[in-house]
Order: structure tokens, then sequence, then C-alpha cells
């Protein structure tokens, strides 16, 4: 079963990437649909479940990419040059798609998306290739404890300890001391240094669903296990929402477990439909987005940027007034921005070409 490939997977990571183009690429951000929009701070919408499912779904695939390797090179230490490599390229992507289209670095975002995926699948690499599944699950928990006491221990001057608000929270207020002007707002970045630690349990704990996956067991077990583990993994977010909020711009510990659990539940019928009951007709044109869906998503940031310059964000709302509201209008184009990659993209699915980072 070590070499077996789950098409779920790329499902799975196409249907992300498709949530991501739909959320990244309104036709109005003065009118996005609400399906589309963020928690306003504390809680969650659908719309935050995008980003940690993406990290999940790294660290499900470093397990067979590295399994692989590791099979051929044998020394885990053969792969830190490849590793570092894509890291660095990831982090360059996202801080050149900051840089377009007024090349300002003097107010460059060092934060965003891509860094966040850059450095999650560095360290989450890293720890990966030297711990087993037991020792993983322990990091992933003393990263999240340890998380979670600066949170709530460490004193911000001026506001005290445990603030986990917009204003005076410990990861702010590190960005904001070490990366002045360089942030999304000024005192705060939803992808900061402080909340990467979490980000990277996220891309942990979907290597040890890889590491699962990858077992000897049947695909009825391996199903049933998914779905069994996904409920009280999701529950146990949600009870720790009580003692820290679930919320994506901290990334708290509640908010990690709580997306894992979502994770797990959202695979576990994707893997269900289509590993093991091969109903997969539906999935294609998540299979096409999954198969290059780094270069969608800078395909995408890219267009969005090009169409922002020529002043279209106005476009949607006429384009799709018979729609019944500019809601609807703006909920319309960031759809038929996911089917033009789709569109787009198929010609590479169908030759097997695969932009690789």
């Amino acid at each position: 079963m070590h070499g077996e490939r789950f098409l779920s997977i790329d499902a799975f990571r196409g249907l992300t990437i498709a949530a991501m183009v739909l959320v990244n690429n309104p036709g109005s951000w003065s009118h996005v649909h609400p399906l589309l929009r963020h928690a306003d701070w504390h809680g969650w919408t659908p719309t935050d479940l995008v980003f940690p499912f993406f990290l999940f779904i790294v660290g499900m695939a470093m397990t067979f990419s590295f399994g692989r390797r590791l099979r051929e090179f044998a020394a885990p230490g053969s792969l830190y040059p490849k590793i570092l490599k894509r890291s660095f390229i990831l982090i360059a992507l996202g801080l050149l798609l900051q840089l377009i289209p007024d090349f300002s670095p003097a107010t460059l975002r060092f934060p965003g998306v891509l860094q966040r995926i850059g450095l999650c699948y560095l360290f989450g690499s890293l720890i990966y290739l030297r711990t087993g599944s037991r020792s993983r699950l322990a990091v992933s928990a003393a990263m999240l404890l340890f998380y979670a006491g600066l949170l709530l221990l460490v004193p911000v001057p001026g506001f005290g300890s445990g603030v986990l608000e917009p204003a005076g929270n410990l990861p702010g207020y590190i960005d904001a001391l070490l990366m002045p002007g360089h942030l999304y707002s000024p005192g705060f970045d939803p992808e900061g240094l402080l909340s990467t630690i979490p980000a990277v349990v996220t891309v942990l704990l979907g290597t040890l669903l890889g590491d699962y996956l990858r077992s000897s067991r049947t695909m009825i077990r391996k199903s049933i296990t998914i779905f069994s583990a996904g409920i009280p993994v999701t529950l146990s977010g949600l009870l720790l929402h009580l003692l820290i909020p679930i919320n994506k711009p901290l990334w708290t510990p509640s908010y990690v477990v709580f997306t894992a659990g979502m994770a797990l539940l959202v695979f576990g019928l994707c893997f269900l439909l289509i590993d093991v009951l091969r109903l997969n007709h539906w999935a294609k044109p998540f299979l096409i987005l999954g198969s290059n869906a780094i270069a969608v998503f800078v395909g995408s940031s890219l267009l969005a940027k090009f169409l922002l310059v020529l002043g279209s964000s106005s476009v949607s709302p006429r384009l799709f007034s018979f729609l019944g509201g500019p809601n609807l209008a703006s909920l319309a184009w960031a759809v038929l921005n996911v089917l033009l990659w789709v569109g787009l993209m198929a010609p590479l699915y169908k030759h097997r070409l695969f932009i690789k980072i």
C-alpha cells in the first residue's frame, strides 16, 4: 500500500484551491457574498476552513512524496536541499505577488499566504523526517500548549496578558515590533510570525493522516477510522473554544483542532466516494485544479491584480445584475473565475503536465 496513490487527496486539494479562488476573487469587495466572508474575529465561517485545509493537505501529501524518496535515497538528509529550495521558492513567489502591481519595497507586506505555506512546509518537513507518528503527535500537542501559554500568559506592554482581541494580542505586538510598516494592517497580520507555530501543527496533523493512509489496512477500515476520528476531533475543537476562542487570524489551538477535525470529515467523504466507492466523475474539475494547485493560486492572484488595475471592481454587478442583487452578482463572478481556471488547467491535466515547485 505504500506506493498507492489516492485520487481523493488530489480532489481534496482541488476542492480547497477552488474555494481559495472563490474567496480571493469576488466580483466586488464591496459586495462579498456571506458564504465568502471570514468571521469578523472570533468564531468561524466555511471560508475560515480553506487555508487550514490546504496546510493539512500539504502534510498529507508530504508523507507520500517523502516516503517514495526515502526509499530511493535512504537518508533523510538527502531531502534537505530540495525542502529548502521549495520553501524559498514559495516565500519568494509570495513576496513577488505582494510587489505587484505597485513596486514599493518600502511598504512591502512581508507575511502572506504563500510565505506561510513555505514556512510551514519547511518546519513541517524537518519535523516529519525526524519523528515517528507518536512522537509527532506529542510534538504537535507540545507546540499548541506552548503557543497557548504565550497567548494567555505573556503580557503585552500597555495591555497585559491574555488579550485575544484585535488590539493588544501578543502575535500582533511581535509582528509590529519586528516588521513595522510591512504588515497587512499597522498592528497585525493574519499570517504573522508567531501564529505560524500553530499553523505548522496543522501540517503535522495532516502527516498523521498521511501515515495512516499509507498503512496496510483495508480501504473500508481506513474510511471508517477517518470518520471515527473526525467527529471527536471536531467536537474537541468546539469544546476548546470555551477555553480559548476559535480564531483564524490568531490561529488559536482550538482553531487548529477544530479545522483538523473538519478536514478529516471532508476528506473522509472524498475518500469514501472516490477511492472506496469509485464514484469519481463529479471530482474531475477538482482533480484538474488539484494537480496544479500552486499555479492556479498564483495565476488567479495575478489575474485579480490585473483586473483591479483595469478598474474592473464594478464589472460583476453590471454583468450579473439579472441575478437579483450585488452579492449574488459578486458570487457569480467568483464562480466564473473558478470555471476559468478549470478550463485553463484542463489541457495540462490531460497531457499530465504538472508545474512543480
